[in-house]
């Protein structure tokens, strides 16, 4: 076991060029044995890049990678995870159709005296064996598509630390988490650290780097900013540090829309499966509608099926007056609905296309000439919302997935606007993204009100709900169970509703 408090890695001056982009600029970054090292920054800051440099995913330009009191130079994921440093991604690479076992042992099976047969028997046990060890309750037998993601994401944990590791990387590990799941990861990253295991903990959540790491690390634009304990920081310093300026987070203290503001969303008695019971509300011009609940509630079903993306079972819709029949999103998109997924990756964006094919998916009608599209006009309304959102992107021809997380969203944005949708839905708009990308959302969401338009905002963070909200609608299984004004509204109030089984 490596000496807890001794330094096991040491990253010095590190630099990485790519095509248009200064991604690393000398950074350093150092982890002792046993301690939880959170390494924040806005997207785009370079911490996926620091981190893919020591796993071997790309090469580094320059600097020095010591580990263990050796200089390494890891060229591949396999060999670094060989000596001891294991990544688990925010999005997990697993087989949902093997059993958990299974995945963890796959290319180390258990096999039978010869060779020539698996032992089922003999891996089930050793994978026993380490859930003992991690203090996991899974069954080594279950189907892993069977599990949840908090479950899958223990899985994973539990396969990197079979290699004996010395250091492990959690990137984004609670994005998809619920509170119960985090507190169970939480308690398995204490009991490693316990054990002498460094962890490098990714995060955009400023409450749990507090909770859960010992020492924070700062980038910014591809620099190292500087490293603080966690104890001795504040969150304010930490987010300045980050961004360079100072974000106010204060809830929106009364609404910005009158009473009588046009309606220009009305939903009666809507139906959709069994996630979407009954569900009733009004949207007004020029309103940020929050819609809170808790994980399952409904609030995304119900947004897709007024998009027309799952299908409507009886209600009724009426937009700007007039009563409509949404069957698809296309209905849904020629009255003027835009619709951010929450998965904007798999919902949202096409991230093997350019950033100018991903503004102008929804208006492709828009800009035909003839048999062709009119290339011109294109670039040139994809250039205005591009300097408009402030994207950055070193061109509009780059791909998208070489675009950060906040820059992403932005795009999808873009489209909407660049459609010239009156009613946009924002599910969960800033999921995974940093406190300053999370602010120019924010300000963007308000100017884009100012203007007319009307937004419904799901979130799961109360903070953003109590921030950006107009009014408030809170869902529980299904049901649309308390309307609050903003100005009666409280997390103590939201979680009250958002726990009720039926409308008091």
């Amino acid at each position: 076991m490596t000496e807890k408090n001794s330094i096991v890695l040491s990253m010095k001056k590190i630099d990485k060029r790519f095509t248009g982009v200064h991604a690393l600029k000398g950074v350093d970054f150092e982890l002792r044995a046993g301690e939880i090292h959170a390494l924040v920054g806005e997207n785009g800051a370079g911490k996926s890049t620091l981190m893919k440099a020591l796993t071997g995913i790309f090469p580094k330009d320059s600097g020095e990678i010591e580990y263990l009191g050796n200089i390494i130079d890891p060229l591949c994921p396999k060999d670094v995870l060989k000596i001891g440093i294991g990544i688990i991604h925010q999005e997990l690479n697993m087989m949902d159709h093997l059993t958990v076992a299974q995945n963890i042992f796959i290319g180390r099976e258990s096999v039978k005296t010869g060779g020539l047969f698996l032992d089922e028997v003999s891996q089930n046990k050793r994978t026993e064996e380490l859930f003992s060890r991690l203090n996991m309750d899974i069954d080594p037998t279950e189907l892993l598509g069977n599990l949840t993601v908090g479950k899958q994401q223990m899985v994973e944990i539990a396969k990197a630390v079979s290699h004996d590791l010395k250091i492990l990387i959690l990137d984004e590990p609670t994005a998809a988490l619920t509170e119960t799941e985090i507190h169970e990861l939480f308690s398995i990253m204490k009991d490693l650290a316990g054990k002498g295991v460094g962890l490098i903990y990714i995060s955009h959540r400023m409450d749990e780097i507090n909770r859960i790491t010992d020492r924070v690390t700062v980038l910014r634009d591809g620099e190292y900013v500087g490293t603080k304990n966690t104890l001795e920081v504040k969150k304010e310093e930490i987010i300045h540090m980050m961004v360079g300026r100072v974000i106010y987070e204060e809830p929106k203290a009364s609404s910005n829309v009158s009473g009588d503001a046009d309606i220009v969303l009305r939903v009666e008695g809507l139906n959709a499966g069994r996630m979407v019971r009954n569900v009733s509300f009004s949207l007004r011009k020029g309103e940020i509608l929050g819609f809170a609940g808790l994980m399952g509630a409904g609030r995304t079903e119900t947004a897709r099926a007024i998009f027309g993306a799952d299908r409507i079972e009886s209600g009724r819709i009426w937009i700007k007056g007039e009563e409509v029949i949404i069957h698809s999103p296309m209905d849904a998109v020629s009255h003027g609905v835009g619709y951010l997924s929450e998965d904007r990756k798999r919902y949202g964006l096409a991230t093997g296309l350019s950033v100018m094919d991903n503004a102008i998916l929804a208006s492709y009608d828009d800009y035909e000439h003839g048999l062709f599209l009119h290339a011109g006009r294109i670039a040139e309304i994809t250039d205005e919302y591009v300097r408009k959102l402030n994207v950055k992107t070193p061109s509009l021809d780059q791909l998208l997935k070489n675009l950060s997380g906040g820059n992403q969203q932005k795009v999808v944005i873009a489209k909407w606007l660049i459609k010239n949708s009156d009613i946009l839905i924002f599910d969960e708009p800033t999921r995974g993204i940093d406190v300053g990308a999370k602010s120019e959302i924010y300000t963007l969401m308000n100017e884009l009100v100012k203007e007319g338009k009307s937004i419904i905002m799901i979130s799961s963070e109360l903070t953003e709900i109590l921030r950006m909200s107009d009014r408030i609608a809170v869902m529980c299984e299904g049901r649309i169970t308390g309307e609050l004004s903003i100005e009666d509204a409280s997390q103590e109030v939201i979680m009250k509703y958002a726990t009720l089984r039926t409308r008091e």
